[in-house]
């Protein structure tokens, strides 16, 4: 058997053919958003998925304020920040972190940042994510194309 006829064809940057998708989050449960979203992200599902290259879709999320949190998380869940100085240490529930200035959109990009690689190739894929509390968004300049969640697995 002649292993060196064998090729793993790798795609380039420039023929990702990148996209750019609306996802509307109303009623949606926030970890399966996420998880999806992360999916979508990433680029798992495309044919031309190479995991060390950054060749998923730019994602927009609308209604990010009207997501659901199932059980006792709303008050048992616990956002934790650091500042790195002694003492400096925050802690937030969900509920306190949706009273807060773009609250919703940091829960969501809490919960999809969470589910992307960790590294430089994670903060790169993240960069491709827009959340937005309202209905209404400001990249219709780019013609997203509106892409139903609950279709995908």
């Amino acid at each position: 058997m002649n292993t060196l006829s064998f090729k793993t064809s790798y795609i380039t940057p420039e023929a990702a053919n990148k996209q750019w998708v609306v996802v509307d989050a109303e009623g949606q449960t926030l970890g399966r958003l996420a998880s999806k979203v992360a999916k979508v992200l990433r680029g798992k599902y495309k044919a031309c998925f190479t995991p060390n290259m950054d060749c998923g879709d730019n994602v927009i999320i609308i209604n990010a304020s009207k997501i659901v949190v199932t059980g006792a998380k709303e008050s048992q869940k616990l956002y934790i920040t650091f500042s790195g100085y002694p003492g400096g240490q925050h802690k937030a529930t969900y509920t306190e972190m949706t009273k807060r200035a773009n609250g919703y959109e940091k829960i969501v990009r809490h919960a999809v940042k969470g589910m992307l690689p960790k590294g430089i190739l994670g903060a790169k894929i993240l960069r491709n994510l827009y959340i937005f509390e309202g209905a209404e968004h400001n990249k219709e300049a780019q013609q997203p194309v509106k892409l139903d969640i609950n279709t995908l697995k």
